[in-house]
């Protein structure tokens, strides 16, 4: 595909997810449905179409549209590059401009600037204060791809030597002892031989740092309260020979995470709702609740767009919830790790706040939060601990 043919296919893309399909669904079916389109091709056009979801209003105030043709005009004009070299009617290129499209525009201001919803905004700047403007410039980028060496079975400068021997190139990140940013050729890491052998899993590096800071000991009964896919109980496996639960309300998410934990040389027991009442209580229980996601936009970008405040209102009572039920599950003089993806105060401060206002006999051990502008995604962490 030419880059212009490539404009053109990412334009009918994105009019399929401004009609309301999925980014996922809607780069998967037109894969299928264009079986000429190379692995090369394909990547392009996810880039780019990840590249307009992360600045879909600066863009749309560029191009004139929030529509297929106005958003990849307005990546064009902020990129810098000529819009008539892609619009240009020629073989497989999106049809030339018509004179409205043409005509040039006001470079976006304020809050479209930076990408963020207008109701959003008076919370992250509560919650972000002097860094809300650089933070949300950095939330406009693709964020960098890490890895999270597993140190039960190799070291760092042996896992970088293994990926390297395949083309990959890493470097250390000194936010995660575990951390490596892959430099060149990160699509290769999945069907590299580290990878397939457990000695690398993809993971931000911030959510390692969020790892390390837990309180870990060995032969303690730790439960992963909302493991999700599993990458955090996986990561704390990886460096602490304690003994591992894994829970979720939805099962569904964990069901590579046998898979994986062989694979990594690990071992962790899946609880299910209905026999985690049964299962005793535990030293720690680490709770990565369900939250806007709002740390980590940079690589889900169209959950910015899709969070209404209504959902928002929805998610804390969620985080709540999760509070009160995982901290129930803890033995005494154990730790309460209550994380999530999140860069509001609103579900991160706020909710240990008032969780500790309600709940005699609990006491904060640390927090810690996480932004872009430390390499990685938004994160926040807190741990508790129950008093005897």
């Amino acid at each position: 595909m030419t880059p212009a043919a490539r404009y053109a296919a990412a334009i009918e893309i994105l009019d399929k997810m401004l009609a309301g399909t999925a980014a996922e669904k809607a780069l998967t079916n037109w894969a299928r449905s264009n079986r000429f389109a190379g692995s090369g091709d394909r990547y392009a056009l996810r880039d780019i179409v990840f590249d307009v979801l992360r600045c879909k209003r600066s863009f749309a105030c560029l191009g004139g549209a929030e529509t297929g043709r106005g958003l990849i005009l307005g990546a064009l004009r902020s990129a810098g590059v000529a819009p008539e070299t892609v619009f240009s009617s020629t073989g497989y290129a999106p049809a030339a401009l018509t004179l409205d499209e043409a005509a040039a525009r006001a470079a976006p201001s304020g809050f479209a600037a930076l990408d963020c919803p207008d109701w959003l905004a008076p919370e992250l700047q509560r919650s972000l204060g002097a860094n809300f403007a650089p933070i949300l410039r950095q939330l406009q980028s693709r964020a960098p791809v890490f890895l999270r060496v597993n140190l039960r079975l190799t070291t760092l400068e042996a896992g970088a030597q293994s990926l390297a021997k395949e083309g990959i190139a890493t470097r250390p990140n000194t936010l995660a002892k575990t951390a490596l940013e892959a430099t060149e050729n990160p699509r290769k890491v999945q069907n590299s031989t580290a990878f397939q052998t457990g000695l690398v899993e993809l993971q931000d590096v911030a959510s390692q740092a969020i790892v390390e800071m837990l309180p870990l000991s060995k032969d303690a009964r730790v439960l992963d309260y909302c493991a999700g896919g599993g990458g955090k109980v996986l990561a704390m496996a990886g460096l602490c020979a304690a003994r591992y639960f894994a829970h979720d309300i939805a099962p569904a998410r964990m069901k590579d995470l046998p898979v994986r934990a062989k694979r990594a040389g690990v071992s962790v027991d899946i609880l299910a709702s209905s026999t985690l009442p049964k299962a005793g209580q535990f030293d720690l229980v680490f709770a990565d609740a369900p939250c806007s996601g709002s740390g980590s936009w940079r690589r889900a970008p169209e959950a910015k767009w899709a969070l209404t405040p209504d959902r928002l209102t929805a998610l804390c009572d969620i985080q709540a919830d999760v509070l009160a039920k995982a901290s129930a599950l803890v033995s005494k003089n154990g730790y309460l790790s209550y994380a999530t993806c999140s860069l509001l105060q609103l579900e991160n401060e706020d909710q240990i706040n008032a969780f500790l206002a309600k709940s005699p006999g609990w006491a904060l051990i640390s927090q810690r939060a996480f932004t872009p502008l430390d390499g990685g995604d938004g994160f926040y962490i807190a741990t508790l601990k129950k008093l005897g």
